[in-house]
């Protein structure tokens, strides 16, 4: 870890967890925990699990280690979640039952719908308004401080793949957090974005950025975004202005991401391997650990539960892009379009043709998985090199692998 001239560790590439800004401890400890200090997964997942993911298992080496995997949906679904409210709902059931004392989670800042703010939520009230995503840099991990000044004894923590894997290993590094016992629910999470850049984003995605409230890329290759008025307006992604492909919209922590899964939580909830039906909202919900199976049970009979479908190949799907994948991460000085890319009509037969041609399920799942993968091995090849060693873990260099590419 590079040090200053003072001895102190610099911060580096930060995805702004919130732990930092935390006064119960020393800055400096905190950024010994950062995931871009030690690096994705290996031997923390190994502490978890009592082994790294079996390099002869597809699917494992993608999806992570779990006890079950299926989809699902509440019954009844919650108002105003992002898809039926299973991750609401499990922290609130938690939290009712005693299970926990609070839930470290987020609310919506209230000068944006998108943005966030950290909170502790302590009452059923507070869990019920953290519903829906903030697709911004959060800072997650700042109300730690607040439990650890109120002696909680029990928390749910709910997170992207960097809050997990930073509040792992600082629990285990430093003693702050070692008569709490703490559970975690995890979100999928790639390509958030700077809350300086989030409105411009929005503009030129969207006819009425004003009245956007949920917004997803979704399994049939279109940008879902839902309005205030209950319409949801489908972008395909082809079709996106060109300025959008630019990778420097987005965070390099988000670009240097390599658990897109949350691997280390006790149990992820997503999207990705459901299948994408009128009028439905189901969710991928991947079991980790027995924790995880304690937060399930809390909503187990409340669910409509379904096996995961669909193909598993869809390598050809993937290597039809790889070339393109690898060159756009390369520097590039040139000035991107505001354009769009392709025009609405013919992106929207694109995305319709790709949503019945192209994977789903179980195989868009792992097509999603394998282009972040790929695109970001690459970002960090040729725009942090030195990071390399650091940040990637051994079953993404075998993926690259399987694709025939140069490491």
């Amino acid at each position: 870890m590079p040090e200053n001239k003072t001895g102190t560790i610099e911060k580096g590439i930060c995805s702004s967890c919130g732990l930092c800004s935390i006064q119960e401890w020393p800055m400096h400890e905190s950024i010994r925990s950062c995931v871009f200090k030690n690096g994705w997964l290996g031997k923390r997942e190994k502490k978890l699990f009592g082994r790294e993911r079996k390099p002869d298992n597809p699917e494992e080496m993608r999806f992570g280690i779990t006890l079950e995997r299926f989809t699902a949906q509440l019954e009844k679904p919650l108002p105003g979640a992002q898809w039926s409210g299973i991750v609401t709902a499990m922290a609130r059931k938690a939290f009712e039952s005693g299970l926990v004392d609070g839930v470290v989670t987020l609310h919506r800042s209230e000068d944006n719908h998108f943005f966030s703010r950290p909170v502790l939520a302590m009452t059923t009230e507070d869990i019920d308004a953290s519903r829906g995503n903030k697709p911004v840099l959060s800072p997650v991990l700042r109300s730690l401080e607040t439990a650890v000044r109120k002696k909680l004894k029990s928390i749910l923590v709910i997170g992207a793949a960097c809050h997990i894997h930073i509040l792992r290993d600082f629990r285990e590094r430093f003693a702050y957090l070692e008569d709490m016992d703490i559970y975690t629910i995890g979100i999928p999470c790639v390509d958030n974005v700077q809350r300086n850049r989030f409105n411009w984003i929005l503009e030129r995605m969207s006819r009425s950025p004003g009245t956007a409230c949920h917004m997803e890329f979704m399994q049939d290759f279109r940008i879902h975004i839902r309005h205030t008025s209950g319409r949801t307006e489908k972008i395909p992604f082809f079709s996106l202005p060109e300025e959008l492909s630019n990778p420097e919209i987005f965070p390099v922590a988000c670009m240097g991401c390599f658990d897109y899964l949350n691997s280390l939580s006790d149990i992820t909830v997503g999207y990705l391997a459901a299948r994408l039906l009128p009028d439905q909202n189901r969710q991928w919900v991947l079991v980790r650990t027995k924790k995880g199976q304690q937060l399930l049970d809390f909503v187990n009979d409340e669910l409509e539960r379904y096996r995961e479908e669909g193909e598993w190949e869809c390598k050809k799907f993937i290597e039809k892009n790889t070339g393109q994948i690898i060159e756009s991460m390369k520097e590039q000085k040139a000035a991107y379009s505001p354009d769009r890319k392709i025009p609405l009509l013919i992106g929207h037969i694109l995305s319709w043709m790709l949503s019945r041609s192209g994977p789903k399920g179980i195989g868009f799942a792992h097509y999603s998985v394998d282009f972040h993968l790929i695109r970001h091995y690459y970002y960090i090849k040729y725009r942090y090199p030195e990071q390399l060693t650091v940040l990637v873990p051994r079953h993404v260099r075998s993926i690259i692998q399987e694709y025939g590419l140069p490491l």
